[in-house]
């Protein structure tokens, strides 16, 4: 009997002996048995039982087409015949070439430089010391810091940590981090100190559906002065730190891991003008929002105009290869690849790299998924998704039935529902009761997959996923939330 052909009892056995999960107590994962994925299908995922689940997390945000895409699964066969992996240290591989031809040409602005390394932290790490590197190799080897955003994510490697700073994620590795200035990043729902707005409570819902009424994140007023206030402490930072500071670094549009907070509109753009007037670069993790997920294919494109053409440096991972195999790329410009080229005896050379840099297999099945894109029109089908999700989810706003639902935030395929204990205070629920986990648990015996982040449940649908499919797995999800009987109320 080979592992895979274990019963169920039995892997769950060796798992609890043997396996370490990622961002899971495993002290508490051990009490109970897994759920073990051992089949897909399309928009589903089967266990060891042959039960079925709705993939509402995109197998972790990075699954485009679905599961066992035949023309993806033929493009990793077809380079399987020829070669499954050769080093990019001195030698090069055509899928890794034509690959870096496409990303250049799909990407906004003059991003004409493509650097593979094998996930996002890694995408970002490779991203700073560009950044840094730039400045050096141009005279200018003060400007060798950043400036983040108030709970932004963007790994757990060493760099990625230290520009997403967590608390609660990292706080045992302080004392690895590197110093960051960081700015509050325009969060409606928890407004910074010193926001005057944010001592003003919310009006009370109307007892009805109440299309017109917004959420916080509706809100234009709101919005807008979160806005100014956080691009005028952007300023302020640049202009006490810019002359050592070598870039900004954004999830453009929406802050995924601090539970889908979005941007407001106009917000990237105004970053980016920042960015350009006191010299430094501007740096677009685009790792969870790239490929589609919030209805253009890079989440920067919704803030592009005469004064802002894209970032300096983009980071890609997630859905770049359609989630089939681990791949990561940075983008930069010519200018920035170029502060890199000289003689050898420059010592100019980006000595960084990876063992799977550019593996074949992986950048087969990116071409083959970008392919999909143009063939199916799924830019198309993901903005009517978008507007199913909307329109579904508007019946949220009835605060008799969903009492306990103050903001819901979203941004084409990247939702984030956010709970607290009341819609007017919004005071949170104690992190320890993990309301919005036990709510994701229970829509599992209604066959959906998806996870929270703290008090926030959170759909990322897979972007091909059929609206019909969508439509139930969103019927789940307010089902769910309205029969939930075991609300604390202190």
């Amino acid at each position: 009997m080979t592992p895979t052909q274990a019963p169920a009892q039995t892997l769950t056995q060796l798992d609890h002996q043997h396996l370490w999960h990622p961002f899971t107590p495993m002290r508490q994962w051990r009490q109970s048995p897994p759920l073990i994925i051992e089949q897909a299908q399309g928009e589903y995922l089967i266990d060891t039982d042959g039960r079925r689940y709705i993939d509402g997390v995109s197998s972790l945000w990075c699954n485009v087409h679905g599961h066992r895409v035949p023309q993806i699964d033929q493009a990793i066969r077809d380079q399987l015949d020829k070669v499954a992996h050769t080093t990019l240290l001195g030698l090069a591989s055509p899928p890794s070439i034509q690959l870096a031809q496409q990303l250049a040409e799909i990407t906004p602005g003059q991003l004409n430089k493509v650097f593979y390394t094998d996930a996002g932290a890694t995408a970002v790490e490779v991203a700073l010391k560009m950044a840094v590197g730039y400045w050096h190799h141009n005279g200018q080897p003060a400007k060798n810091t950043f400036i983040a955003f108030s709970g932004a994510y963007h790994g757990d490697t060493t760099g990625s940590m230290s520009i997403g700073y967590s608390e609660q994620f990292h706080h045992a590795f302080r004392s690895m981090v590197f110093p960051v200035q960081f700015v509050p990043a325009p969060n409606t729902c928890h407004p910074p100190p010193g926001f005057a707005p944010a001592n003003t409570p919310l009006p009370t819902r109307p007892n009805t559906a109440a299309p017109n009424h917004p959420w916080p994140s509706e809100d234009p007023s709101l919005t807008h002065a979160l806005k100014e206030h956080s691009l005028a402490e952007l300023d302020r930072h640049l202009q006490q730190h810019a002359h050592h500071t070598a870039g900004i670094v954004i999830e453009p549009v929406m802050q995924g891991a601090a539970g889908m907070v979005c941007q407001p509109p106009g917000f990237v753009r105004g970053v980016a003008d920042l960015a350009r007037k006191h010299s430094v670069l501007l740096i677009a993790d685009e790792v969870a929002t790239g490929f589609g997920r919030t209805g253009k294919m890079f989440a920067c494109e919704h803030e592009l105009d005469d004064s802002f053409d894209g970032p300096d440096i983009m980071c890609l991972a997630k859905g770049i290869t359609g989630g089939y195999l681990p791949l990561a790329a940075t983008l930069a410009t010519d200018d920035i690849e170029q502060a890199f080229c000289g003689q050898l005896s420059d010592r100019r050379t980006l000595y960084h790299g990876h063992t799977y840099t550019g593996n074949p297999l992986a950048c087969a099945a990116a071409l083959a998924s970008l392919d999909l894109f143009k063939t199916n029109r799924l830019l198309d089908h993901i903005n009517q998704s978008a507007a199913i999700i909307a329109e579904r989810l508007n019946t949220l706003r009835d605060p008799d039935q969903f009492p306990h639902v103050v903001d819901i935030r979203q941004r084409g395929l990247m939702v984030g529902i956010e709970l607290a204990k009341d819609r007017q205070n919004r005071q949170p629920f104690d992190p320890t009761q993990q309301i919005a986990a036990k709510i994701c648990l229970s829509m599992r015996h209604k066959g959906l997959i998806i996870r929270p982040l703290g008090n926030v449940i959170i759909l990322m649908p897979i972007p091909a996923m059929p609206h019909d499919t969508l439509t139930r797995m969103l019927d789940i999800v307010t089902e769910s939330i309205r029969d939930w009987q075991d609300w604390p109320t202190t």
